[in-house]
């Protein structure tokens, strides 16, 4: 079987500067829609085109190659840059970047996974979230930076202005989900789990429904709730979550168990594992694992939850 082509883009506002494994000679392309039809055009057929996310330049190209039939892998930036330093190389510019992405490409595709096209719902849906994370996350700032200092008038209706923008968002979010007849009953059996209100259970229905997960455990790494072992011989280093996921889904797996904690159903297995000996945090990003392996579970059996289950939920973290 012949092996498909590998190429490396290193996405900019205004160009793709593109290397191909085994090729010396790097390219460099408008980053316009005309530009990048042409070249796709050039390229084998089921070629495998590698590049990192970069907030919405990357999608035209993206989009446009999954159309022409090409394999798109969107790489983590870290995997990156920690690959590239490994090569030892003693310069960057972003050709040497594409050419990097594309070696890398070459040797680890087997074990990545295709990127695939949202829905428009799927996708109106990650918009709706993120910005609802950029406003939440500048009410933060601006209450902290007030904190002990004068608090001027035009603080109060500032902050009302933020409540009011938060919840025009909720509500776009819960009609993006209610229109779709796929992901509202899912959103629903997901909002009977004690810690999940609609925001989350859009929010885990959204990404849970979208990736072909094989199991619970896949969807815990997913959202980076996976814990990094860093052992050697005899030393047992500390525990520390991957974060490799989409930071904002995990962010509200946290939330929902800071909220489920407050419960009578969850506050037992609260206090199990703070008697073992984990920190407050420690234990809630347990239970944040546990809400997602319920979702995972809620979204496959398409049933709700059954609060009996959980009285083994100490079993396993």
């Amino acid at each position: 079987m012949k092996s498909p082509l590998f190429v490396g883009i290193d996405v900019s506002q205004l160009t793709l500067d593109i290397g191909v494994e085994g090729q010396a000679c790097p390219a460099q392309i408008e980053n316009k829609d005309r530009a990048i039809r042409g070249w796709l055009k050039t390229l084998p057929a089921e070629s495998c085109i590698g590049l990192e996310s970069t907030g919405s330049y990357h999608r035209s190209v993206v989009k446009r190659a999954i159309e022409a039939g090409h394999t798109v892998y969107l790489l983590n930036a870290r995997d990156l840059s920690h690959y590239s330093r490994s090569l030892g190389r003693r310069a960057k510019t972003d050709r040497l970047d594409a050419q990097m992405i594309a070696r890398y490409l070459a040797r680890e595709y087997t074990h990545l996974h295709p990127y695939q096209l949202p829905t428009l719902v799927q996708a109106q849906l990650d918009e709706w979230i993120q910005r609802r994370h950029t406003v939440v996350k500048a009410q933060t700032m601006v209450r902290q930076s007030f904190a002990e200092a004068a608090k001027p008038r035009a603080l109060a209706r500032l902050r009302r202005s933020f409540e009011a923008m938060i919840e025009e968002l909720d509500r776009s979010i819960r009609d993006c989900v209610a229109q779709d007849p796929a992901l509202a009953p899912i959103a629903r059996n997901l909002q009977t789990v004690v810690g999940i209100g609609p925001l989350i259970g859009s929010a885990f229905a959204n990404a849970i429904t979208r990736r072909p997960f094989k199991n619970s455990d896949a969807v815990v790494a997913y959202f980076g709730l996976d814990p990094r072992v860093r052992d050697s011989g005899m030393k047992r280093g500390r525990r520390f979550l991957s974060k490799r996921g989409p930071a904002e889904l995990r962010r509200l797996a946290y939330l929902g168990a800071l909220s489920a904690c407050k419960t009578k159903l969850w506050r037992p297995i609260y206090e199990h594992y703070r008697a073992r000996g984990l920190s407050s945090t420690a234990t809630l990003n347990v239970i944040a694992r546990k809400l997602v392996r319920i979702a995972f579970a809620i979204v496959k059996s398409g049933l709700p939850f059954r609060p009996e289950l959980l009285q083994n939920a100490c079993t396993k973290p």
